[in-house]
């Protein structure tokens, strides 16, 4: 029923609230009410908290009108939308994503090509068990230079890895993640996946140790997946291949010697060169695609199943234990990075970064003629990473060449227009992360010098970045849904 706001002077517009929050539902009685034509989202969302109505103190609200953010008042919306102060509108409530906040930077001597968190919260952490000690928070850089280094959350490095010469990579590394808080993997330009030893003497010392190298693939590894539980990995190569592969010893393949360092090389070079860690093979080597592979990633509830990327414009569903591709999705552009995004009681969708600046989300489980659920714009370069937000199943960060990492809320959504192809739905960035410079400003200008290749999201250390700029940034991330 409707109840017109107390002393509000000027015309009103009448409102219906509604959510899909369980925790937040009003009474039936209680959605519909008159509220001034000049309110905002700020008003709105004090109207909710209201011991009348929701009674719930401050809870940032923000307000979705046909799928789109209210950024203006009603009556603005009204104008511009060319309806009536008669019109009823409805507004469907929802927390707001507060904005993430730079924090820190932790400076590198070459480009950071990948980045990875081990808290409480994160898949290793919980991998670890009761090893892992709570507050133990680190995070996990790789780099152009060849080196992986593990930091503390007051950025201070506690270790960084042997060079070639001794037991690490040959050349840049372009993935790396935390199995668990003493095992790692990482992977880069010389063709290899390494497997790490990790142990601290106290919170500001540490050691890594090479104890696995796993051969493979004739390209460079451009993409890395682990699972801790089952002791798995996936790699994703410049061959076009995708790789499954243990990371324990015992049952590991043999690897193909003419893959190994030093098959070809010189006599000299094979008597200088040590081997400190076992050698083997993959599990399965899957050559499943026609050009560069970008990425695989296990499905979250079946780790028999993952998915994989191209430059080839598909999206590949693949039964690791037959080593066989289920399905295929073509799009219309080359494919660079992927992330799934969970769903309750359903299957995830997948997220999918573009060489065409946006992001593609898509249900594996459609047929190739369907078209995306949903294209994310607003990147201006190719998307290289992509990461779904530890705490909600609607948001999302972005990584990309720009200069700039995105944060996207999947409850905005507006039909595409006839320049975006008229088909499907379009989602806009919340927020968007620039490059900060060493004194904590941004550069002036975006993009510059400062692709950012990797982020990742995590609930206690937040949204973290690497790129160009030879840094990995931190934004605040715990906060950004508000509670």
């Amino acid at each position: 029923m409707d109840e017109p706001m107390a002393d509000a002077p000027g015309p009103q517009v009448r409102v219906t609230f509604t959510t899909t929050e369980a925790d937040l539902q009003l009474p039936e009685s209680k959605r519909q009410l008159l509220v001034p034509a000049d309110i905002r989202r700020y008003g709105l969302s004090r109207i909710l908290n209201s011991e009348s109505m929701l009674d719930t103190g401050s809870i940032p609200f923000d307000f979705l009108v046909n799928g789109s953010f209210l950024r203006s008042s009603l009556e603005d919306y009204l104008t511009s939308n060319g309806l009536s102060f008669e019109t009823s509108i409805t507004l469907q409530y929802v927390r707001s994503l507060i904005p993430p906040v730079y924090e820190a930077s932790f400076e590198h001597d070459d480009w950071v090509s990948a980045v990875d968190v081990l808290s409480e919260s994160s898949p290793s952490g919980r991998w670890s068990g009761d090893s892992f000690q709570r507050g133990q928070d680190r995070i996990l850089s790789a780099s152009y230079d060849g080196l992986l280094r593990i930091w503390n959350a007051s950025g201070q490095v506690i270790t960084t890895s042997p060079s070639g010469s001794h037991g690490g990579h040959t050349a840049s590394i372009k993935a790396a993640r935390f199995l668990t808080n003493s095992q790692l993997a990482s992977a880069g330009m010389d063709r290899a996946v390494r497997v790490w030893k990790y142990t601290e003497t106290d919170q500001f010392s540490g050691d890594l140790k090479p104890t696995l190298e796993l051969y493979g693939h004739t390209g460079s590894i451009d993409s890395l997946e682990v699972d801790g539980a089952s002791k798995r990995l996936l790699t994703a190569s410049a061959d076009g291949a995708i790789g499954f592969w243990s990371t324990s010893k015992s049952t590991a393949p043999e690897a193909d010697p003419s893959l190994l360092p030093g098959a070809q090389a010189s006599k000299r070079r094979k008597v200088t060169s040590s081997v400190t860690a076992a050698q083997r093979g993959p599990l399965s080597l899957m050559q499943i695609h026609n050009a560069p592979a970008s990425a695989a990633i296990f499905d979250p509830r079946d780790r028999t199943v993952a998915y994989s990327v191209s430059q080839d414009h598909t999206v590949r569903t693949i039964d690791l234990t037959t080593s066989s591709v289920v399905s295929t999705l073509s799009t219309s552009h080359p494919l660079l990075s992927l992330c799934t995004i969970p769903r309750s009681g359903s299957a995830p969708l997948l997220a999918a970064g573009t060489a065409a600046r946006h992001i593609t989300l898509v249900d594996p489980r459609v047929s190739a003629s369907t078209t995306s659920v949903m294209t994310l714009r607003g990147h201006t370069n190719k998307v290289a990473s992509l990461y779904a937000c530890p705490e909600n199943e609607y948001s999302l960060v972005s990584g990309a060449h720009d200069g700039t990492c995105r944060i996207w809320d999947l409850r905005s959504v507006r039909p595409a227009t006839k320049d975006e192809g008229g088909l499907g739905s379009v989602s806009e960035p919340v927020y968007v992360i620039e490059r900060e410079s060493r004194q904590g400003k941004k550069r002036a200008v975006a993009g510059e010098g400062c692709k950012v290749f990797s982020v990742v999201w995590n609930k206690e250390l937040g949204i973290l970045s690497g790129g160009e700029d030879k840094k990995v940034q931190v934004n605040s991330g715990r906060n950004v849904l508000a509670k």
